[in-house]
């Protein structure tokens, strides 16, 4: 099985995503593509038991210009997959 997260949009700081292949308790977390840190907020979890669907995280007021990425952990806290960068400005 192959986990994946595909961004597909930001528009008014709302993301749009699919996924595939992740588990209930996955979790989804924004990286700052610069630094490598992950952001503490926001932070999504799958909680369907189908493994496939799609995600909209709404993103914090406070985050800064720049570019981004989607990252999946498992329910363990392991990176499993990882989206294109996409830029917030």
């Amino acid at each position: 099985m192959n986990p994946a997260i595909h961004f597909v949009e930001l528009e008014n700081h709302v993301i749009s995503a699919t996924y595939r292949n992740l588990m209930v308790k996955a979790k989804v977390v924004i990286v700052d593509k610069t630094s490598g840190e992950q952001l503490p907020d926001p932070v999504t979890m799958i909680a369907s038991p189908v493994p496939s669907g799609s995600l909209r995280i709404r993103l914090p007021a406070s985050i800064k210009p720049g570019a981004y990425y989607l990252k999946a952990l498992n329910a363990h806290g392991e990176h499993v997959a990882q989206s294109v960068e996409f830029f917030v400005t």
